[in-house]
């Protein structure tokens, strides 16, 4: 808030297709503590690094420097021109934790009433009562929603917290397969019902190399990105999911072969705003924006490849480290 209780403003520079950056107002160096732009900003991480900020691991729209955060990003514009903007943010622990307790309690509240909804249509399906053919379709319906509902309101303030820089994770160490396997099983149906195959590429005799993760949160994220191909695929198409070791990381990929995405849609796949108002839809645009979220909750990166023959979403983590082997047999007691 700015003074007077009012809204702070957004700072913001224009990166147009040719000639150098304007500055629209002063506001992003107020924010920023400059007195001018430095030379050659071509991104804004190279602004933001160039004025000693460093990104939050939890959260890399987030900077910070000297316990000063800014909220920070980019939004790319119909003529190719992209705009660069600042937010100024609050991160005392005590504002954070309200705002957490308050998200819990929003949450606790809508998905309670969504889960009795599910429970009861359910209960009225197990089958135990006759119902009439346009009384169970009625019902159908309605867990569906609910079903819908739910996991729109879990992601939604899964990535509020995220915002706040305090997504729950709890990493542990584990293989990577069970997550894609468990991913790729709960995609199946729907994969089925476009006339799309979905293929998990991976030798499971060679295995794949250890990773230290929340297995939920990973699966998440990369079911948001089956998801995401699924929208896009036509009938007849294939996704792929593969598993590309490079160390010290470890790449997943959903690679769709069919018809790749425009330049103008691989920009935007984590957008959540611009895509929201542009698709005019809300689910699948928060989905894969909280995947990113969650996959750099884990030091990781996101990212969208295209060529002739289709598109890539990947994402990247680090491999866990060598397990320390004990001492062995003959020296122990």
């Amino acid at each position: 808030m700015g003074a007077g209780g009012t809204p702070a403003a957004p700072g913001l520079i224009l990166l147009p297709r040719q000639g150098g950056p304007r500055l629209l107002g002063r506001t992003l160096l107020e924010h920023l503590g400059l007195s001018e732009l430095p030379p050659a900003v071509t991104s804004m991480s190279a602004l933001l690094g160039a004025a000693g900020f460093r990104p939050r691991s939890s959260d890399r729209s987030v900077w910070e420097r000297d316990g000063y955060a800014v909220l920070a990003g980019e939004e790319a514009l119909e003529d190719g021109a992209r705009l660069l903007w600042t937010f100024p943010v609050r991160w005392d622990a005590e504002s954070v934790r309200q705002h957490v307790k308050y998200l819990g309690l929003a949450s606790h509240d809508l998905r309670g009433s969504l889960a009795n909804i599910r429970s009861y249509a359910a209960l009225l399906l197990n089958g135990r009562s006759p119902l009439e053919p346009k009384v169970k379709r009625g019902l159908e319906t309605i867990l569906r929603n609910a079903d819908r509902s739910l996991s729109f309101a879990q992601d939604f303030f899964d990535a509020s917290r995220a915002d706040l820089g305090s997504l729950p994770c709890e990493p542990e160490r584990q293989s990577l397969l069970p997550l894609l396997d468990a991913a790729v099983e709960r995609q199946r149906a729907a994969a089925t019902a476009a006339n799309v195959a979905l293929v998990l590429d991976v030798d499971p005799v060679v295995g794949l190399p250890d990773v230290a993760v929340d297995g939920a949160r990973i699966q998440h994220a990369v079911e948001s990105f089956i998801q995401y191909q699924l929208a896009r695929a036509q009938a007849g198409e294939v996704i792929q999911l593969r598993v590309r070791p490079a160390p010290p990381h470890v790449r997943v990929e959903v690679r769709r072969d069919g018809v790749p995405l425009t330049d103008e849609d691989a920009s935007a796949v984590f957008l959540r705003e611009e895509r929201a108002f542009r698709e005019k839809k809300l689910e699948d645009p928060l989905r894969v924006y909280l995947a990113r979220q969650e996959v750099e909750a884990h030091g990781g990166g996101v990212g969208v490849e295209t060529d002739r023959g289709g598109s890539t979403l990947f994402l990247t983590l680090f491999l866990a480290p060598p397990a320390e082997l004990g001492p062995p047999a003959s020296m122990q007691a």
